[in-house]
């Protein structure tokens, strides 16, 4: 293997993880060349508030794959989706973290809303409750706002993309796909369109100079310190909606079958495990607490930060063994020593090396940041 060139590629992809840039990856699939996907955004006037937050929420999608199933999980989010039984590109959608179509609106709404107002199929969400008007499909797209959703299907809709303006939508399209910006097509078996009424459901602007996130979860408990064994301060019993101050590496936490060592900082100055807080591992716009990260576990172990998303750890080092964990965003793992065990293939990159955590279970260095050796870590 040339580690150098590795090296130099990992630096890449690192440096596009932290700018949250769609990044192409050597031999990665990619659904749109850069010129299209830098365009996803609101293109057009006139749009609400929870219409743009929805386009914006989508366009934060682009990339992510498409996957059979995926988005319709107990709340919105990415999930890993299945074999919808017919299309073979779908075999390997139960490996992918992403969203079908239908899950992607789901998601666009929850982020824009801090509601789960189009929990269902794509012919559910065309027959919501929630719309604020309806637009034919002899109309096109002329009457369309950034955020009104397009429907296809005839008799049953089975497909929903976001309109982002100027003849342009974003779309979870098909297995095999990753999520994409694409032309609006009218023709064909295209049914219409509906604008989502999420009226008074945008929280407005805190008065304290913090950031306004909706949390998920049920009994989620807010703490005096950053650490679950601190004093509770509050507990919501169902979403609500928090002002973050800041964010900041305290202890790690592993709730709902995600790990996070973030945690947020709130108004009335307890905190909050960023787990519970709908968004990425670390939230955006939000500035650092400015205190000491936790330190890694007592022993000889390395922290070493992790990129990527949906990457998931072993009872061995083997892709077949038994799944203990799965990181939806990049986060921080204590590596304890490494080892050559199975030759993995994934993002472009080809490895045998794994390394094994503090909690024994094993993860490829693929998704490790650094060269496919990592240095000092001894080996096991």
């Amino acid at each position: 293997m040339n580690t150098t060139a590795v090296r130099t590629r990992r630096a890449v992809a690192a440096l596009a993880l932290s700018l949250s840039i769609p990044l192409a990856l050597p031999g990665a699939a990619h659904a749109a060349p850069p010129s299209v996907q830098a365009a996803c955004d609101v293109l057009a006037p006139g749009a609400s508030a929870v219409g743009q937050a929805a386009v914006r929420a989508a366009c934060g999608q682009i990339g992510v794959w498409y996957s059979w199933g995926g988005g319709h999980g107990a709340t919105p989010g990415a999930t890993y989706g299945y074999y919808d039984g017919s299309d073979p590109a779908s075999l390997h959608d139960d490996e992918r973290l992403g969203f079908d179509c239908s899950g992607l609106a789901r998601y666009a709404y929850a982020q824009a809303t801090g509601r789960d107002l189009l929990n269902g199929t794509a012919d559910d969400q065309f027959h919501t409750s929630h719309a604020a008007a309806r637009f034919t499909a002899a109309q096109g797209s002329a009457p369309l706002l950034p955020g009104d959703l397009m429907f296809w299907g005839s008799g049953y809709v089975h497909h929903v993309a976001v309109y982002i303006g100027a003849g342009q939508m974003v779309e979870a399209y098909q297995s095999g796909t990753r999520i994409r910006v694409t032309p609006v097509r009218t023709g064909g078996d295209y049914a219409g369109a509906v604008r989502i009424d999420g009226s008074g459901t945008v929280p407005p602007p805190p008065a304290n100079g913090g950031t306004t996130f909706a949390t998920w979860g049920t009994d989620v408990h807010t703490h005096t310190s950053p650490s679950v064994s601190a004093s509770v301060v509050d507990t919501f019993p169902g979403p609500t909606q928090v002002s973050v101050m800041c964010q900041q590496h305290a202890e790690t936490v592993t709730a709902e079958g995600y790990t996070n060592d973030i945690w947020a900082r709130l108004s009335n100055g307890s905190w909050m495990t960023n787990i519970y807080i709908k968004g990425p591992a670390s939230l955006p716009g939000v500035p650092d607490c400015g205190g000491t990260p936790t330190p890694p576990p007592t022993g000889t172990s390395t922290p070493v930060q992790t990129w990527g998303t949906g990457v998931r750890t072993h009872t061995e080092p083997n892709v077949d063994a038994p799944v203990v964990d799965y990181f939806p965003q990049p986060t921080t793992v204590n590596i304890l020593c490494q080892s050559h065990a199975q030759s993995v293939t994934a993002e472009g990159y080809t490895n045998d090396a794994w390394s094994r955590l503090t909690d024994g279970s094993w993860i490829t260095n693929i998704y490790l940041q650094g060269p496919a050796w990592l240095p000092g870590v001894p080996t096991c």
